[in-house]
């Protein structure tokens, strides 16, 4: 429905129609807030009966901004809070911020902020300053230079931004494993970006120990926080999105997380991802993510609802400090059933421990009771997936015991949704 809004100035326009955003629709909405979602190829939030407007996003960025200013002055959706779900959503709020502030309520920080989590050729620049460690990094200027690079395969080659949409910044990494396929796949990203935005990255070896640090700030000092570990993701080997994650205590996460953004003076919303190399023991910065992240809903189950807070921190509201308790596991069915299936068949998830990663308390990414036809609309593929999963793990094939865990990480028994304490601690 895209009629004109009420005219209240508390409502909120989330831009990004995924399961980021509808995250954000059932955070709001379940407060009474009014919702406007701008939705682009995913059309999942539009469909939660909290949502009152719905409207389609333009393609280009000029012809976003026009849009949205025509919003505020001509649909009666002026003051309404702006949550940007994606990067570029969120780059171009900030760049635009001073256009923009006189029309809505904005979640995110200015381009001078902000840049330095949406390009991570700044990003890295500015954890070196501070001493974070991170992977090798390679900034080739041509074709020439990259065929001299010394390096050891496999390497990564990915966007510094994602300014220009294509398949290489929709992929985020491409991962190689020899020159030849480097050069190629180098050649392929310069017909898609700009070459002096792509570059090279060590793989850190392993498959565990991907670690969030997530935070609302107020200039770089956080006000609500939770730390999380992935325990699986999709595809299951170099995957690009967390498909089952658990709430943490980390102190050294905690720290490099507290370091990076309070230098950055961030406010809003931002996940800092880190890599535990098990080569050297040391955690290394692989992302910030300046907007809500994947598995954000896991926070409102831990105590730390992050969309709601940053909406009452943007409304001058002050919110209740908060820290996300840990024990609380968040999946996206999903992705999860093939990444579990990837895993069982490279022999590193069993049947029993897969069910016990299903015990409460559980976060979906897409179920909830209380708002089911958005989740209507996945059933089908989640069932070919749960009957291809089912059909492998009972056919007898070998597999561990257990799940392996992060170095470090010590599991302790189930609790109840009743008992908030920490069921994991790091020795």
């Amino acid at each position: 429905m895209n009629q004109a809004a009420p005219g209240r100035n508390s409502g909120a326009i989330v831009i990004g129609g995924d399961y980021r955003g509808l995250g954000v629709v059932r955070s709001l909405g379940r407060r009474g807030i009014p919702l406007c979602v701008i939705t682009d190829e995913h059309k999942l939030a539009g469909l939660s009966r909290f949502v009152s407007y719905r409207f389609g996003w333009p393609a280009t960025e000029a012809d976003q901004l026009k849009f949205l200013l025509e919003l505020a002055a001509h649909r009666g959706f002026a003051g309404w809070a702006l949550f940007p779900t994606g990067d570029e959503p969120a780059a171009l709020i900030a760049r635009n911020h001073a256009c923009l502030e006189g029309s809505f309520t904005l979640t995110t920080p200015s381009w001078d902020t902000l840049r330095w989590a949406y390009d991570k050729r700044l990003t890295y620049r500015l954890a070196a300053k501070l001493g974070i460690p991170c992977p090798l990094i390679w900034y080739p200027r041509n074709r020439e230079e990259l065929a001299r690079l010394k390096c050891t395969f496999p390497i990564v080659l990915k966007p510094a931004h994602k300014h220009k949409p294509s398949r290489f910044t929709r992929d985020k990494a491409w991962r190689v494993t020899d020159r030849g396929e480097m050069l190629a796949r180098y050649d392929e990203a310069c017909r898609m970006i700009e070459s002096d935005a792509i570059m090279l990255q060590e793989l850190i070896p392993g498959n565990d120990g991907q670690f969030s640090f997530a935070a609302l700030c107020a200039d770089g000092n956080p006000l609500a926080l939770l730390l999380a570990v992935r325990l699986r993701q999709h595809p299951i080997d170099f995957g690009h999105s967390s498909s089952y994650v658990e709430s943490i205590e980390h102190p050294d996460v905690e720290r490099l997380g507290r370091s990076i953004l309070a230098a950055m003076r961030f406010t809003g919303l931002a996940e800092v991802e880190f890599k535990l190399d098990p080569r050297d023991g040391r955690l290394k910065l692989l992302d910030i993510n300046p907007r809500v992240w994947g598995w954000h809903t896991l926070g409102a189950r831990a105590g730390v609802d992050f969309p709601y807070l940053a909406w009452q921190l943007a409304n001058g509201l002050k919110p209740d400090e908060a820290r996300g308790h840990a024990g609380i596991r968040w999946m996206r069915a999903i992705t999860d059933l093939p990444a579990a299936l990837g895993q069982f068949r490279a022999g590193r998830l069993s049947l029993g421990s897969y069910l016990r990663s299903l015990r409460r308390p559980l976060e979906f990414a897409i179920w909830a009771a209380d708002d089911p036809l958005p989740s209507l609309f996945e059933i089908p593929a989640l069932l070919r997936a749960n009957l291809t999963i089912r059909r492998t793990l009972l056919a007898g094939s070998a597999a561990p015991a257990s799940v392996p865990r992060p170095t470090g990480l010590t599991v302790s028994p189930a609790r109840s949704d009743s008992d908030s304490k920490s069921s994991e601690a790091f020795s």
